[in-house]
């Protein structure tokens, strides 16, 4: 089993940053990718963002160039830095863990981007 534990979501104005932490615990050696993805109210859970083990990355189009994943293996904490945040970001946040077989979800930051 794993666990995950996201932290850092909050209210931020238009062109703010926010990080987004997401520690990860338990069987932890089967995870090849790590992610964040984000749903809106009314909206479906999208992917904003993936890295592998390796450290190669992919980022929804609607971010690139604004939010930077990166991950730290020895902490097990993978991190979304988001920068140049618009109120359409707001949703959401969950961090997946992914392995050949299985899928593992937190249980959700807010972020929410407003004046």
């Amino acid at each position: 089993q794993v666990q995950l534990v996201e932290s850092g979501g909050g209210l931020v104005q238009p062109g703010g940053s926010l990080r987004l932490s997401c520690a990860s615990s338990g069987n932890i050696f089967s995870i090849s990718v790590m992610g964040w993805f984000r749903q809106a109210p009314g909206k479906q859970r999208e992917l904003v963002a993936a890295i592998a083990h390796g450290g190669s990355t992919d980022y929804a189009d609607s971010v690139k160039g604004r939010f930077t994943i990166s991950r730290d293996n020895v902490k097990n904490t993978v991190y979304l830095q988001m920068n140049s945040l618009k109120p359409e970001d707001t949703a959401v946040y969950y961090c997946n863990a992914r392995s050949l077989v299985e899928s593992h979800w937190g249980q959700g930051t807010q972020v929410t981007v407003s004046l």
